[in-house]
């Protein structure tokens, strides 16, 4: 440069105009509701000149505490994914394969309402049965009601917290609640069995989980694994995979044989206690310890823990509840070991959830069902409470198959639904229609006859949040942008369905706007408001917990906390949990402990560009006395084998101690086959697929999937 010239930004760029810093722009931001999990926890979405910036959290929201996850600033990934789906996509046959070509909105519709009104006509609108997850389905659910059909089935019960869910409710006469309504900010004493806390990132459990550590809080953690949690904890239990209920009742017998109850507690709020002394009478410390591998003085001590606590001790009912078939028995041991320390409603323990009357938008009543979805599979799982998605599978194969046809919502059912082997293409060629309606091309979508795109939750609105909490709140979901590509929200497609099948009368609304609007109406709201704060909070009409010594009816037919189920004991269970010992598990197999990890939520994130970056695939936990007979070591690849003879992915070993010696870990959600998500595809393993043995529970059709075991495929890099 010649004297006194001054370089460019230009010039030291490259040429290229310079970018001005972030925030240096226009920033306008809009409310959210987070929809990579299921806590739903409320934000803002912050554009730059019309242009994604980031997402935070609402200070307001109890759900977030005004701080996101990993997974939630990782929200804008889902936005802006290269892989999204971006037309409607019907299948094909071109050269004698089966294939997609793209559609027009108006071509999939007809031909999706053709279908629809075919299988009305022939074998009645109950045939056609939603398989869904995520709040989303709320539109799809409308829709199959004014259609005449309220059969669904929602993969999260029977794989994830159905059994806590009965198990809870046989007990107390109501659920353990979503998000869970543990008053760990105020606890004295925290039980973790197999809750992951930390790991699965549950935003408001870890930020409360943090306030009791803060404050020392005696955290008990029982887990075949040294995972995050145990690493903070007074006592850490590697406990035996599969005899977790052993170990419960010897808790119990512990508190009544010492007397360290709650005695006015029980007697004013139980019944069964008598019944319930005698039956683990037999479960002492000394018996359990031989199949627990728990010292029967850590087990004395870790009761007396609790018990010095209470009522300010919460022993979680955890999530993922589907371990080894008997899974509602061994959530009713921890609703029943509560109980005992009478925790229930009481500070410190659980508290009372409450929430907003939200009054329903005027529409025609729905026509009523003739058929239920456990009509397709009588006399099965006579305490679920919600369609089982094996039960909707198993009665969707074959000529003679109760269901027709399928809309499949927000769920990737090759890797949700364990041992499902060759059903899954058995049922797709016996039904008359299956509908998928994603946001990505997962390994569901190439099962469908029609593939709806729908655009992210960053482009729509959705029902407002409603959730159940520590005070009556709401949230609002509105879109920052306009749908990317030729991509839809879910209640637009959901309403020119409708019209096309001349429900015209549930669907008045021309945007979904409208319908948010007179709700919040309603409650002394507007849409503008809600636009502006994104939460809005209410007081609450109730009490947070019991008044001592207050007079209370549950919702059990006794109206009494059961200890003793008269329920179950009429269906032919047994009214009180009794342990099973596990199988044994062959030389040369271990155990298939499977998870979480802090980027992901399983495979739904996994080829979320931002999130992928942070954890592009699993690692295989493997204890040094198995590496060193294996010859392994820290990096190498393996392959898995299970017995039936299925041989998983590669998988990247990590040889540790926080493993005992009998199991092997990994996160789940990987493993992907779809070779559309090009990211993620052929990453780490598929424990899933590996899953031959199911222990399905008879009380409530739960998957348990904790039984399956697995050997080694070496592999080098």
């Amino acid at each position: 440069l010649g004297a006194g010239a001054t370089a460019s930004p230009a010039f030291l760029l490259g040429g290229c105009a310079a970018k001005p810093m972030p925030g240096a722009g226009v920033v306008t931001s809009t409310p959210t509701i987070c929809d990579i999990c299921f806590w739903k926890c409320a934000g803002h979405v912050f554009k730059e000149d019309d242009e994604l910036w980031k997402i935070t959290g609402n200070e307001d929201d109890l759900h977030s505490g005004g701080r996101l996850c990993t997974r939630g600033t990782g929200g804008p990934g889902a936005y802006l994914d290269k892989d999204r789906l971006k037309k409607p996509l019907m299948r094909a046959t071109v050269d004698g394969k089966q294939t997609f070509r793209e559609a027009t909105w108006d071509e999939a519709l007809e031909y999706i309402a053709a279908k629809m009104r075919s299988i009305a006509e022939t074998a009645g609108p109950e045939r056609l049965v939603m398989i869904n997850h995520g709040a989303g389905s709320s539109h799809f659910r409308h829709l199959l009601r004014a259609y005449g059909s309220d059969s669904r089935a929602e993969p999260a019960f029977a794989q994830c917290r159905g059994p806590r869910d009965v198990g809870f409710g046989l007990t107390f006469g109501e659920s353990a609640s979503s998000p869970e309504r543990t008053d760990m900010a105020n606890s004295r004493c925290i039980v973790l069995l197999g809750s992951h806390i930390g790991e699965n990132l549950h935003n408001g459990q870890v930020q409360t989980l943090a306030e009791a550590l803060n404050k020392d809080v005696t955290l008990i953690t029982v887990d075949p694994r040294f995972s995050v949690p145990a690493g903070k904890s007074k006592y850490w239990l590697p406990i035996k995979p599969g005899t977790d209920i052993a170990l419960l009742l010897a808790w119990m017998h512990v508190l009544i044989d010492e007397n360290l109850y709650d005695k006015d507690y029980v007697e004013r709020y139980t019944v069964g206690f008598e019944q319930l002394a005698k039956h683990v009478r037999d479960y002492t410390p000394e018996w359990v310890y031989l199949e627990t591998g728990i010292k029967p003085n850590v087990i004395r001590e870790t009761a007396r823990e609790m018990a010095k606590a209470a009522p300010a001790t919460v022993v979680h009912p955890g999530r993922h509840a589907t371990w080894y078939g008997d899974d509602t028995q061994r959530s009713r041991a921890i609703a029943m070991l509560n109980a005992l320390l009478g925790s229930w409603n009481r500070k410190g323990g659980f508290f009372i959830p409450e929430k907003i009357e939200l009054p329903n938008y005027p529409l025609p009543d729905y026509p009523a069902p003739k058929l239920k979805t456990a009509d397709a599979y009588p006399g099965k799982w006579p305490f679920a409470s919600q369609g089982v998605t094996n039960g909707v599978i198993d009665a969707s194969i074959g000529d003679d198959a109760f269901f027709k046809g399928w809309l499949v919502y927000g769920t990737n059912l090759p890797q949700t639904i364990p041992g499902i082997g060759s059903k899954l293409a058995k049922a797709a060629n016996s039904l008359e229609l299956v509908v998928v309606v994603e946001t990505m091309p997962s390994e569901m979508t190439g099962y469908a006859d029609v593939i709806l795109p729908e655009c992210t939750y960053l482009e729509r609105y959705d029902d407002l949040r409603n959730s159940a909490e520590r005070h009556p709140s709401i949230a609002l979901r509105m879109p920052a942008f306009e749908p990317r590509y030729d991509s839809k929200p879910g209640w637009w497609i959901a309403k020119q369905l409708g019209h096309k099948l001349e429900l015209d009368a549930y669907f008045p609304w021309k945007d979904y706007a409208e319908k948010i609007e007179w709700q919040l109406q309603q409650i002394g709201s507007s849409l503008q408001e809600m636009q502006q704060i994104g939460v809005k909070n209410f007081d609450r009409k109730t009490p947070l917990y019991f008044r001592d010594g207050e007079p209370v009816r549950f919702r059990t037919p006794s109206r009494k906390i059961e200890l003793y189920s008269k329920q179950l004991a009429e269906k032919g269970f047994d009214p009180m949990p009794v342990y099973t010992p596990p199988e044994p598990v062959p030389d040369g197999f271990y155990r298939l402990n499977y998870g979480r990890m802090p980027a992901h939520t399983f495979g739904k994130t996994t080829n979320n560009p931002l999130l992928f970056e942070l954890a592009p695939e699993n690692q295989l936990w493997v204890n040094p006395l198995v590496a060193n007979e294996w010859s392994l070591q820290s990096g190498d690849y393996v392959r898995l084998g299970s017995p039936a003879g299925v041989v998983s992915n590669k998988v990247r070993v990590r040889v540790t101690e926080r493993i005992g010696p009998d199991s092997v870990f990994m996160a789940h959600g990987f493993g992907h086959k779809s070779k559309r998500l090009r990211l993620t595809a052929g990453a780490g393993a598929d424990d899933s697929e590996l899953m031959s043995n199911v222990k399905v529970d008879p009380i409530m059709g739960g998957t348990g999937m904790r039984a399956n075991i697995v050997t080694f495929v070496k592999e080098r890099a």
